[in-house]
């Protein structure tokens, strides 16, 4: 939808920009709880949790390209 036209092209960046600065946050500071609290826990906890993160930040990530999709269909129809 984004490609439609330059409207949505530049709503889509500014709105996809936006979310993923809020989410931003949120998620190191997440982040950096989670790896405080397992700071004594073995290697391959750290590992472990290490890639949860990682996983569910990347999920996050393609869930904000999925919200701005539904927020120019709702704009743009």
């Amino acid at each position: 939808r984004s490609m439609k036209n330059m409207d949505t092209w530049k709503f889509a960046h500014v709105y996809c920009g936006k979310l993923w600065w809020r989410i931003g946050w949120v998620l190191l500071l997440f982040s950096v709880l989670v790896q405080i609290l397992c700071i004594h826990s073995s290697e391959n906890i750290i590992g472990i949790v290490g890639g949860i993160l990682c996983t569910m930040q990347c999920i996050l990530l393609l869930v904000s390209v999925i919200l701005t999709e539904k927020e120019l269909k709702r704009r743009y129809g």
